[in-house]
């Protein structure tokens, strides 16, 4: 059995309030020896209060401002001691067993960096989540898609992604990374500020030649929306922005200009479908 004291859980929030007393209790139920740690991105409700009355147990890490998720993460990682972090949001629900398909998967082979586990709704738990239910690729455009949605056509789960295998990139909303491989690289991109910094980090860790992995053998309920809702439009603008941005940082240098050019002209024509 592997140790479960080399994770840390790590929580970050910003005035959710309602979201720790739903969720805080299975990760305290089910996540054994793991570190578990909010780190409060300078909430303005009374988060911190929650915590203090309702679980004492969990650490807490207090950041000066709301940096939002990229830079919150990088500042409150620099924080936690642990071979392992598991970045998880704070409207997720886990299960029984969450933790150690991941530990077993990373402590197989060292030169997977990440993982996520599969992801189902916590609305309609017969189904599939949104952002990333079961592991996410990239086009030659660098336009991200995942196993379990087209579009905005969601999956029923019927175990077609119980397995365990490689892809490109892990969900931001429960990422398993080993630590030492996420300060290397920098974290994320600050620049970000959400939304498709998960997909950034984990092009540049398998540019720096390490796997990213789901499996299938571990399942959580994902809420969605709880940062920025789907259908914003500071959302929409964000993912069009860093995905751009991503493709120009992380792409070879060959074809580099020619698909960028291309990716304008397809984003200009989908921009008309949101504005």
């Amino acid at each position: 059995m592997n140790n479960l004291s080399d994770i840390a859980v790590v929580i970050l929030n910003y005035n959710g309030r309602d979201f720790l007393k739903k969720y805080l209790p299975s990760v305290i139920q089910y996540s054994g020896d793991a570190q578990i740690i909010v780190a409060d991105n300078a909430s303005t409700d009374d988060s911190l209060e929650v915590i203090k009355q309702g679980f004492p147990e969990i650490n807490t890490i207090i950041l000066p401002e709301n940096y939002w998720f990229a830079k919150g993460y990088n500042q409150a990682l620099k924080q936690v001691k642990a071979k392992y972090f598991v970045l998880l949001n704070s409207d997720v629900r886990v299960s029984e067993n969450w933790l150690q398909p991941m530990l077993s998967l990373l402590e197989s082979d060292s030169s997977i960096a990440a993982c996520q586990p599969k992801i189902l709704d916590d609305k309609s738990p017969e189904y599939f989540e949104y952002a990333s239910p079961a592991g996410g690729f990239i086009d030659y455009l660098g336009y991200p898609f995942c196993r379990g949605r087209i579009f905005d056509t969601i999956e029923k789960d019927e175990g077609q992604y119980n397995d365990t295998i490689e892809v490109f990139w892990a969900c931001g909303a429960c990422m398993f990374v080993r630590a030492d491989i996420f300060q290397e690289l920098g974290g994320f991109d600050d620049d970000f500020f959400a939304h498709q910094e998960e997909i950034d980090l984990c092009w540049r860790i398998k540019n720096a030649g390490y796997k990213i992995y789901t499996c299938g053998e571990s399942t959580i309920y994902h809420w969605g929306g709880g940062t920025l809702n789907y259908a914003s439009f500071r959302k929409t603008f964000l993912n069009f922005r860093n995905s751009l941005a991503m493709v120009y940082k992380n792409h070879s240098p060959e074809g580099l200009a020619k698909d960028i050019f291309l990716r304008l002209i397809l984003d200009g024509v989908a921009g008309e479908h949101y504005w």
